[in-house]
This record gives structure tokens, C-alpha cells and sequence, in this order.
């Protein structure tokens, strides 16, 4: 990807030499020579990055600012000064500029805060991927467009620029801990540490000394003495992920370092002074356990300020589209494939599913049929079999589809009846493939033995299925529906060597 940046300066000699450097780095860039055509290049294309210079004729660089941004806050700015104007360079900061960069300019520490910058810039529109950007044949960008997310996009813009703690709720899979890196990368704490702790996954026994440290010795098993999560992350940012889960006697010390910006680790006398921004997420209901006294109000209230409430899928289908798209995008260059986009039919199972998992279940459905579509275009038999049984576009025969993708259960250890097929490749050429198997399989009746009969009958339809996909591992287990592992294990204890069956 070739970002765009403009660079900004009265200064010409200046102005070429920013832009040699920038260019020779893959970056595409352009020039103006002072504010006043700098608003107007950015108000009529588009570009990721502007390098602002602070004094210039026509409109001064703190004024052309505040018109970027007023056009596009999602425009990131650097501001180029001299020293002598350093102040004027920290006060831009404050009306939205990223960072500022003194002259004269030094090409490495230029190139090196544009990438750290623009990792910002990827960060803000790839946020909790709800609002990702969707490439489209030209170059369009765009983001998700329901209302549900316009709003909080604006908690977001909003939070960024102030230090309050969060808190973001939501469903599991809505993405609350980019919303959190988002927060943090757009915020004055960008260049420090983003720490996430997922407080459930934690043992209640230490998630105290997770949190604040301890001394050596101050329990079984503390050999030496550890900082925890708040004193890492100084200055920085602090996720707290599920802080639902934490004990009440937990959230108690937890509510003391909000206020006090002070701890005490496990087993010291002695306090620590941090200075940390919290961010936490659950996808709990608080209220209701703070009326079962399994939360503590005082607590609620304080990370409770200006909360983020991430909707889930169901509630904004108008994004689903953007975000199918998107997905194609990423696994496209993933997987090394040129999937060009999703038949109508397919997009109306999308649209139709109640999404349960919210992004992350869309995202894993996606890459799903990424790797059973054959074509260039997603079709409804490349879905995972749960989409298809609910529900009948009109014009699509889901009997069809459904018994396209449909596999016989072969045993247990070979796992369930869900599967999918890639288009030519398709489940029921495999079924196909595998009728003649019966007829080289001698039951074994004399000894009745049932494991003998069914490692037979195993290795057989493993030796079918590697030559019906040419040896191919990932393909034979998911059209064949083994697991990865199970189809690894079974083949070596089989002696079936799998390149034998490439064509």
C-alpha cells in the first residue's frame, strides 16, 4: 500500500528535500507552499499525512490545521518547526496535530515518525474492526457507514484527545481491545506502553500480583521480586480486558490506584507512584452485579465516565457488506489468492445470520470459504453449513446448496457433519470418489472385531480422499472434515504417506 502524504512549507529547498526522502521511502507525495493551498489540495483529494511548516504566508500552519481537521480528523499532521517556534509546535498538538519535528530536518527521524504516525492512521480506521476500510477497483476508501458506528466514532475523537479512564462494552468478538489500542494510539500516550491484561484468564490467587507486583518470597513460588502491569505500563496505557471477572476484593485495590495513582505491590511496605491511563471492557452486565453486590459501584463509576458502547453485528447488518469486503481484501493477500468480491446470494446468507459471534465470527467465515472457494467469487457453497439451514434467498435452492456441502459422518474420531466444498472440488465428487470403497473391503466376520473393521475402513477412505486432492493435507481435511491434527496423526499411524498420492 503507497500512502499519501502532502508536505507543507514556504521554504522550497525544504520542501524538495522532505519530499526526496519521503519518495525514496515508497511514499507518493505531493507539495504546497503555504496553509492556504494546503486546505485546498486536502479538501479536494485525499491524502494519510500532512507535514505542516508553523509560520507561512496566507494562512499560518496552525491555522490551515484547524481546517484540515475540521475537513477530516482522521487526516493525520505533523508540524514542522524551528526551534525558536517549539511552542507553537507543542500548542498544535493540542488542536489535533500527532507530533512535531524540528528542523532541520534529519531524513531517518523523518521517515521513522511518518511509519510510526501512520501506523496510528491504520489503527484509527481499523478500529475494532467495525469501521474498517474497504478497498474498492480505483482506490475508493471508505468506512463503515450504519449510524450505530458514527457514534462511536465521535466517543472515540472524543476520548482520545482527553485522559479520563474507559470503559467499552459490547459482546465478545465487537472488538473492544482495538476500540482500547485506537484510544491509545491517537492519545498523547501514543509514543508509551499499550499493556493489555485479560483479567479472566488470570487465577484469582494472582491476578493481585498481575496487577501491582510482588517482593521476592511474599508467597510460594514469588522467587524474585516482579513488577506488575500498572508499574509496566507508566506512562503508557493500561487494558483491562473483562474487568467483570476481577474480585471484589481485587477491584477494591484496583479503585485505590485510579484514584490515588498509587499501589502497594504483594508483600512490600513500600507504595508506588504510576502514572497509567486505565482502559477496561467487559461484556458483562455490571448493573446487575453491582445490585448483587459482585461489583463495586464506586468502581463502575469511575471507569464509567464517558463509556463505548460496541453494537453488535445484528444490530448494524448495513456494515456487513463493508466488512465482508474488507475481509476479502486481507485474506486476498493472505492466502495468495484474487477473490474479487461475494455473489448476492451468498451476501443475503450473510446478511440474514444473527451473528451470535459478532465480527470475529464473520471474519472466521469469510477466511472459511476463502479457502473452499475455488472461483473468483464467493458462492453460498462455500459457506459454513450453519448459515445455510435457517434460511432460503429467494431464487436459491438451499436444498441444493446445502447438499453440496453436506459429508457423510464416518466416525467420531473423525468429527462432525460440517463441512463445505470448493465449486469443481466439491464434497459430493469426494462422495463419488469413495463409492467403489466398499467393494475392496473385506468385513472381517470371523473375529467380529470392531476397532479392526474400523482402522480398515479409516485408512481406506484417507488413501481415497489424498487422491481425490492430490495429497493436498489442508484440502483433504477440510473437505474430508478431519481436523488438521486428526488427519496428521491417523495418516502416520497408518504409515500413509501423503506425497504418494500427488499427481
Amino acid at each position: 500500500m503507497m500512502y499519501r502524504v502532502l508536505v507543507v512549507d514556504d521554504d522550497r529547498d525544504l520542501r524538495l528535500t522532505v519530499a526526496s526522502a519521503l519518495s525514496e521511502n515508497h511514499f507518493e507525495v505531493d507539495q504546497a507552499e503555504n496553509g492556504e493551498e494546503a486546505v485546498n489540495r486536502v479538501t479536494a483529494g485525499k491524502y494519510d499525512l500532512v507535514l505542516l511548516d508553523v509560520n507561512m504566508p496566507k494562512m499560518s500552519g496552525m491555522e490551515a490545521l484547524k481546517e484540515i481537521k475540521a475537513h477530516d480528523p482522521s487526516i493525520i499532521v505533523l508540524i514542522l518547526t524551528a526551534f525558536a517556534n517549539i511552542r507553537d509546535a507543542v500548542e498544535s498538538t493540542k488542536e489535533g496535530a500527532y507530533n512535531y519535528l524540528e528542523k532541520p530536518i534529519k531524513a531517518d527521524n523523518l521517515v521513522y515518525l511518518v511509519e510510526k504516525a501512520l501506523k496510528a492512521h491504520r489503527m484509527v480506521k481499523d478500529i475494532a474492526m467495525s469501521s474498517p476500510v474497504v478497498k474498492l477497483p480505483g482506490g475508493t476508501e471508505f468506512v463503515g457507514q450504519s449510524n450505530e458506528m458514527k457514534k462511536v466514532f465521535s466517543v472515540i475523537d472524543k476520548l482520545s484527545r482527553v485522559d479520563t479512564a474507559v470503559l467499552i462494552r459490547g459482546e465478545s468478538g465487537t472488538g473492544k481491545e482495538l476500540v482500547a489500542q485506537a484510544l491509545h494510539y491517537n492519545s498523547p500516550r501514543k509514543d508509551n506502553r499499550f499493556v493489555t491484561v485479560n483479567c479472566s484468564a488470570i487465577p484469582d490467587n494472582l491476578i493481585e500480583s498481575e496487577f501491582f507486583g510482588h517482593e521476592k518470597g511474599a508467597f510460594t513460588g514469588a522467587d524474585s521480586r516482579k513488577i506488575g502491569k500498572f508499574q509496566y505500563a507508566d506512562g503508557g496505557t493500561l487494558f483491562l480486558d473483562e474487568i467483570g471477572d476481577v474480585t471484589p476484593a481485587v477491584q477494591v485495590k484496583l479503585l485505590r490506584a485510579l484514584q490515588e495513582k498509587k499501589f502497594t505491590p504483594v508483600g512490600s511496605n513500600r507504595e508506588v507512584e504510576v502514572n497509567v491511563r486505565i482502559i477496561a471492557a467487559t461484556n458483562r452486565p455490571l448493573e446487575e452485579m453491582i445490585r448483587k453486590n459482585e461489583f463495586r459501584e464506586d468502581l463502575f463509576y469511575r471507569l464509567n465516565v464517558l463509556p463505548i458502547h460496541l453494537p453488535p453485528l445484528r444490530e448494524r447488518r448495513n456494515d456487513i457488506d463493508h466488512l465482508a469486503r474488507y475481509f476479502i481484501d486481507k485474506f486476498n493477500q493472505a492466502h495468495a489468492k484474487n477473490i474479487i468480491g461475494i455473489a448476492p446470494s451468498t451476501m443475503e446468507y450473510l446478511k440474514a445470520h444473527n451473528w451470535p459471534g459478532n465480527i470475529r465470527e464473520l471474519e472466521n467465515v469469510i477466511e472459511h470459504s476463502f479457502v473452499i472457494e475455488s472461483g473468483n467469487e464467493l458462492m453460498p457453497e462455500s459457506l459454513p453449513e450453519s448459515l445455510l439451514k435457517n434460511y432460503s434467498p429467494q431464487g436459491v435452492d438451499t436444498g441444493r446448496v446445502l447438499k453440496a456441502v453436506a459429508m457423510p459422518q464416518i466416525s467420531d474420531d473423525l468429527g462432525s457433519n460440517d463441512s463445505a466444498d470448493d465449486g469443481e472440488n466439491d464434497s459430493s465428487d469426494l462422495v463419488a470418489s469413495l463409492e467403489g470403497l466398499e467393494n475392496g473391503f473385506k468385513l472381517n466376520f470371523d473375529k467380529l472385531d470392531f476397532q479392526a473393521n474400523k482402522e480398515e475402513f479409516e485408512k481406506r477412505f484417507l488413501i481415497s480422499a489424498l487422491k481425490r486432492f492430490n495429497g493436498r493435507i489442508n484440502q483433504t481435511a477440510i473437505h474430508a472434515n478431519i481436523p488438521k491434527k486428526t488427519l496428521l496423526r491417523k495418516l502416520e499411524k497408518y504409515g500413509i504417506v501423503a506425497r504418494e498420492y500427488t499427481e
